[in-house]
């Protein structure tokens, strides 16, 4: 993306913002968790000054290519991001809350509109989302959940898959805030019955919600 920017080439630097923004989408599932003053640094919204969203707005919004501060400074803090991932110890009750976390921001922050207005890309944001959560429970909770309850890990699987179904639509008018918002909580209140079944606390809704 700087050297779209730097070369004046503002399709190319859409392009490369939102090729960028899939691997944080999907990363989302443990950043708030575990790195949060990063988090709001990298992908503060809707009051944006800084981090992905500040560079949207100019970039998509004014079509602007003088962004090299914003770009330095979110280049930055994705290499102090990078740096801290290899030494985080990724707890599975932090990570479960982070994973109940975003399944509630899909569907009560994102639900009626999403976050990246200017890009166009909202709907992927929340599919990226989505496969974050997937791929979490899939690495770090399905063995565990299915050795104590067969039936409430096939239930989970079966809730996050219904969660990308909600989200396979054309566009965002498309979109059902309704259903996305109650597959959501009905996800939420399946990870809250899991957490038990593999000697964890049940992510509590303040905790969800904050």
């Amino acid at each position: 993306m700087q050297e779209r920017l730097i070369a004046g080439d503002v399709d190319g630097a859409e392009k490369a913002w939102i090729d960028a923004r899939i691997g944080w989408e999907r990363s989302e599932v443990f950043t708030e968790a575990f790195v949060p003053d990063l988090d709001q640094e990298i992908d503060a919204w809707p009051n944006a000054l800084l981090g992905f969203h500040a560079i949207e707005a100019r970039l998509f919004g004014a079509k602007r290519t003088d962004l090299k501060p914003e770009t330095d400074a979110l280049v930055l803090n994705l290499e102090d991001l990078d740096v801290k991932v290899h030494h985080l110890n990724l707890l599975p009750q932090r990570l479960l809350n982070g994973t109940a976390r975003l399944a509630y921001e899909i569907g009560e922050s994102k639900a009626d509109g999403g976050e990246s207005p200017f890009s166009g890309t909202s709907l992927d944001d929340m599919r990226n989302n989505t496969d974050g959560i997937a791929v979490a429970y899939r690495t770090i909770f399905a063995t565990a959940v299915a050795a104590h309850d067969a039936t409430l890990a096939a239930a989970i699987q079966a809730k996050i898959e219904a969660l990308k179904t909600a989200l396979a639509v054309a566009d965002l008018r498309s979109l059902s805030p309704v259903k996305l918002r109650a597959t959501s909580e009905e996800l939420i209140v399946l990870l809250q019955s899991a957490a038990p079944q593999i000697g964890l606390r049940a992510p509590t809704l303040e905790e969800i919600a904050q």
